[in-house]
């Protein structure tokens, strides 16, 4: 089975000759052993919860983990346009669960991917998005790119101004696993730049990066608070306090 990605996706994404065999051999496993452990009955629930932004196979995370363990025996270690192969086949397939499958191996293998991966990045948030892939790629692949390439804080800069509320939340949330490392200027400027932002997914954004930079620096996320509270959403304030 040959990896078949849209020109018009390896074009907006400056990818028109990407080849893999890994991708291949991965993904014609997949379309094999996801599928041979559906449960409809599960998949319709799962469909429902996440408010139809995509069809399911219905598999829990136990399960699809367990799968995808069968599915990467014996691979190779891939290479980025391996990584970006993998990816953007896997976000062509309808069911949700290869999404989860490539956020997973980006996840593992981000370190492998440079700063030129970030433009597959945002094909992904901004294709089929909802919380449950953009956060886990803001979080654990754009963080980790900016984190490797500080270089990439410039497009941070431009991705919080940014009219989809989905890149603009990778931007919020990018930081969420730097701890010590976290540009502290960039989060508060961020948060403050959409505190007025009318969307639930944008002030539970700076409620959710606030508390987890809370837990390293408590007293300069209180102060940020204190200083910005008239801006903020209750919301975002009850989340950035909740453990405070």
């Amino acid at each position: 089975m040959s990896v078949t990605v849209p020109r018009t996706v390896l074009n907006e994404v400056r990818r028109p000759g990407l080849r893999s065999d890994l991708a291949d051999t991965l993904v014609e496993r997949l379309v094999a052993a996801y599928p041979a452990a559906a449960d409809p009955e599960r998949a319709a629930q799962m469909r429902a919860y996440m408010k139809d932004v995509a069809p399911f196979l219905g598999l829990t995370s136990p399960v699809r983990r367990e799968v995808s363990r069968t599915v990467l025996a014996g691979t190779a270690r891939p290479d980025e346009d391996d990584c970006a192969a993998v990816a953007l086949a896997c976000w062509e397939l309808p069911e949700r669960e290869y999404a989860y499958f490539a956020v997973d191996y980006l996840r593992r293998h981000v370190k492998r991917c440079s700063s030129g991966f970030l433009p597959v990045a945002r094909h992904l948030v901004t294709t089929h998005p909802w919380w449950d892939t953009v956060d886990a790629l803001a979080a654990h692949v754009v963080g980790g790119l900016v984190a490797a390439d500080p270089a990439l804080r410039t497009v941070m800069d431009e991705w919080i101004e940014d009219e989809n509320l989905w890149v603009a939340r990778t931007a919020l949330l990018h930081q969420l696993r730097h701890k010590d490392a976290t540009d502290t200027d960039r989060l508060f400027t961020y948060c403050a730049r959409q505190a007025g932002h009318p969307d639930f997914f944008i002030r539970k954004a700076i409620g959710w990066c606030l508390r987890e930079y809370a837990k390293t620096d408590p007293e300069a996320v209180r102060a940020f608070v204190t200083r910005e509270r008239s801006r903020l959403a209750p919301l975002s304030v009850r989340e950035a306090l909740k453990n405070l």
